[in-house]
């Protein structure tokens, strides 16, 4: 049972890198700096605002169900396997020098609003929670408050979006957010793969 095993994780190594769309993760423009390592970390520095924005997420479940669904039950036979979007989500920090808190907000992917084409107005992603938390430190304070935006006011809302979208993290970064996270799931998968037969083949 384990040669099988073996030999099926072969091929599906050699199918999964057929299809890898980035041998290596891609760019995120505006001078941002990504991190792989942290399964997702992109630094970006505002120098008009004199802060520092950094963007983290975990790319663990970050496949919608609903897409992996919909590949089993809709695909025939001959119709090749439609392409997975990883959707993490994520967490803004901004980061002013001259203040002991930074700003930190808590984003995602509605799924009802991924892959609208021509639809520039909407915002492709939203606002969650937001919170001050003390600069520096590594571990959160969840005794600080929290807003959650449920029940915000929509215009406090709005210029939220406008703070983020003025210093760079916008549609189009969430875009290339997405291109980055699916590049960096696909190559974990292939990783967890031969790790996985390693592990069997291992006596």
């Amino acid at each position: 049972g384990d040669k099988a095993f073996a030999q099926f994780l072969t091929d599906e190594i050699q199918e999964e890198k057929k299809i890898q769309k980035h041998k290596s993760l891609p760019k995120v423009s505006g001078g941002a700096r990504s991190d792989g390592h942290f399964l997702g970390c992109v630094q970006k520095n505002c120098f008009f605002f004199l802060c520092r924005i950094t963007v983290t997420f975990n790319i663990n479940n970050s496949i919608p169900p609903s897409a992996e669904e919909d590949t089993q039950e809709q695909q025939k036979p001959d119709e090749q396997e439609p392409e997975l979007t990883s959707t993490p989500n994520f967490v803004v920090e901004v980061i002013k020098d001259d203040t002991k808190q930074t700003l930190v907000l808590d984003c995602h992917f509605p799924e009802d609003e991924i892959g609208h084409e021509g639809e520039e107005e909407s915002d492709i992603f939203t606002i969650r929670e937001v919170s001050f938390q003390p600069t520096g430190e590594a571990d959160w304070k969840d005794t600080n408050y929290t807003l959650n935006t449920d029940s915000l006011d929509w215009a406090l809302y709005d210029h939220l979006m406008d703070f983020l979208a003025d210093r760079g993290v916008d549609n189009t970064f969430a875009d290339e957010l997405i291109e980055l996270s699916t590049a960096l799931e696909h190559q974990e998968y292939i990783k967890f793969l031969e790790d996985l037969k390693s592990f069997v083949k291992c006596q």
